[in-house]
C-alpha cells in the first residue's frame, strides 16, 4: 500500500488548511446561520460587465489569449493606474493579466525568493501570504502590527526584522481583516527605509478602490524610487464585485514582469478569455458602479462599528476595506471560542482574529459585505450573546 505521507511534499503537507475556509465549513453546517465570514460583496457584477460577456460568448470569442493577457485589456490597466495613482507602466511588459490577485502574488513570491530567503509580512493579514512564501521555498517572518498604531506598519518594526536574508516585504493595504490603511506620509516614512536596501516589495492593493475617509488610495509604488522595487498587485473581484470572474493583474519594473510572465506562462497560460473582454467593460465604464458600491459599504462600515462599540465590543475604525476587527477580550475568551459559541448559540459566523496570525489571538473579523438587513440581524443575535455570557 503506497505512503503518502512519503509520495507528498514535506512542504505542502507542513502548510495548514486555511483558518478561513476551516471556520467557514464548520459553519455551513449550521442551519438556518447568519454569516458575517465571507469576503465577496453582495453585489450583482455591474450589468454593463456582465453585457459584455455575454456579447463575447455569442461570438465565440473563447480562443486562448497572449500569455500576458488581452492587449485592449493591458492597455486599459495602464491607463487605469496612471489615472488612479499617477503612474505609468508599459502595458507590453510591464502589466501581465492573471487569474486573480492570488495568482499575481504566488507568482511574484516564487520569482523572487531563493531556498532561505526571508520574507517580511505584517499580521494580522490574509491567510495566503505565509504559505506561498513556504512553498517558494522562503522563510516568511512575521511583522506584529498593534492595535495602539490603528494596525499600521511601521518603519521601526521594519527595521527590527531586516536581516541579510530579507528578500521581500508584503505590503497589504488596505488590510484584510483590520480594514487598516497607510496614508502618504506614512508610506515615505516606509519608503525612507527600503530604498537604502535591495528589498522588494510585494504590494497587494486588491482594496484600493474600497478607501473611505475623503482621501484616495496611495500606493507604496508613489513614493521616490519605490515603482522601480514594487511589484504592484490588484484585481476586480472587490471594487467591481466579480469574485468567480478570476481576474487580476499586476504591474512591475520589465525585469521582475518578465520573469513573473515566464512562470505565468507555463502554469496558467492565459487568464479566462470572457472574463477579460468583460474587464476592459468594468474599466472604462462601471466608475460611477464602483462608487455605488464603494459608498453602500461605507454606510455599512459606520453601522457596523457604532454597534459593536455600543454593545461594548471595542471596535477600531477600519478606513478600507470591508472588514471590522472588533476586540472580544473582554470576554475572557480566545478568538476561536468566541467563533464556535456564538455559531452555536446564535447561529452567527464569524472569522477568529488568530486566522490571519497569531496577533490576530482576541478579535475577530467581520465582513459587512452584506445588507443593512442581514447586518441588523446579526449584530442583534451577537448582543444576545454577549447578554447571556455576562449572565453565565
Amino acid at each position: 500500500m503506497i505512503d503518502y505521507e512519503k509520495l507528498l511534499s514535506d512542504t505542502i503537507q507542513e502548510v495548514k488548511f486555511s483558518g478561513i475556509r476551516k471556520f467557514f465549513d464548520i459553519a455551513s453546517t449550521v442551519e438556518n446561520v447568519i454569516s458575517l465570514s465571507v469576503g465577496e460583496p453582495d453585489f450583482k457584477t455591474p450589468w454593463a460587465i456582465r453585457k459584455e460577456a455575454i456579447r463575447n460568448l455569442e461570438k465565440g470569442k473563447t480562443a486562448y489569449t497572449a500569455n500576458s493577457g488581452l492587449i485592449q485589456l493591458r492597455r486599459a490597466l495602464a491607463d487605469y493606474i496612471e489615472r488612479k495613482i499617477n503612474l505609468k507602466y508599459n502595458p507590453d511588459n510591464e502589466i501581465i493579466v492573471t487569474v486573480g490577485g492570488s495568482e499575481a502574488i504566488d507568482c511574484a513570491l516564487r520569482v523572487l525568493c531563493n531556498p532561505g530567503d526571508e520574507v517580511l509580512i505584517p499580521e494580522p493579514s490574509f491567510v495566503c501570504y505565509a504559505p506561498l512564501v513556504k512553498m517558494a521555498g522562503g522563510v516568511p517572518v512575521t511583522i506584529e502590527t498593534k492595535l495602539e498604531n490603528n494596525f499600521k506598519l511601521t518603519p521601526e518594526e521594519i527595521k527590527e526584522k531586516i536581516t541579510p536574508r530579507t528578500k521581500a516585504l508584503v505590503f497589504p493595504y488596505p488590510n484584510n481583516p483590520t480594514g487598516a490603511v497607510m496614508r502618504r506620509g506614512e508610506l515615505e516614512k516606509i519608503a525612507e527605509v527600503l530604498r537604502e536596501t535591495d528589498i522588494a516589495v510585494i504590494s497587494d492593493e486588491i482594496y484600493s478602490e474600497l478607501t473611505y475617509g475623503g482621501e484616495r488610495h496611495v500606493s507604496i509604488a508613489e513614493m521616490d524610487g519605490m515603482q522601480e522595487r514594487t511589484i504592484l498587485i490588484n484585481g476586480f473581484s472587490k471594487a467591481f464585485s466579480m469574485t468567480g470572474w478570476r481576474m487580476g493583474y499586476f504591474a512591475a519594473p520589465k525585469p521582475i514582469a518578465m520573469q513573473m510572465l515566464k512562470l505565468h506562462q507555463y502554469a496558467i497560460m492565459c487568464s479566462p478569455t470572457v472574463s477579460q473582454y468583460a474587464a476592459v467593460t468594468a474599466l472604462l465604464e462601471c466608475d460611477d458602479e464602483v462608487l455605488r458600491m464603494k459608498d453602500e459599504y461605507n454606510a455599512r462600515r459606520r453601522f457596523v462599528v457604532k454597534g459593536f462599540n455600543d454593545m461594548g465590543l471595542d471596535c477600531f475604525e477600519p478606513e478600507g476595506a470591508f472588514y471590522a476587527f472588533p476586540s472580544i477580550k473582554s470576554t475572557g475568551l480566545t478568538s476561536e471560542e468566541f467563533c464556535k459559541q456564538l455559531l452555536n448559540s446564535k447561529k452567527v459566523a464569524i472569522v477568529p482574529g488568530d486566522a490571519f496570525g497569531e496577533s490576530g489571538e482576541g478579535f475577530v473579523r467581520v465582513s459587512y459585505a452584506y445588507s443593512l438587513a442581514h447586518l441588523n440581524t446579526a449584530l442583534e443575535r451577537i448582543k444576545e450573546f454577549l447578554t447571556e455570557l455576562k449572565s453565565q
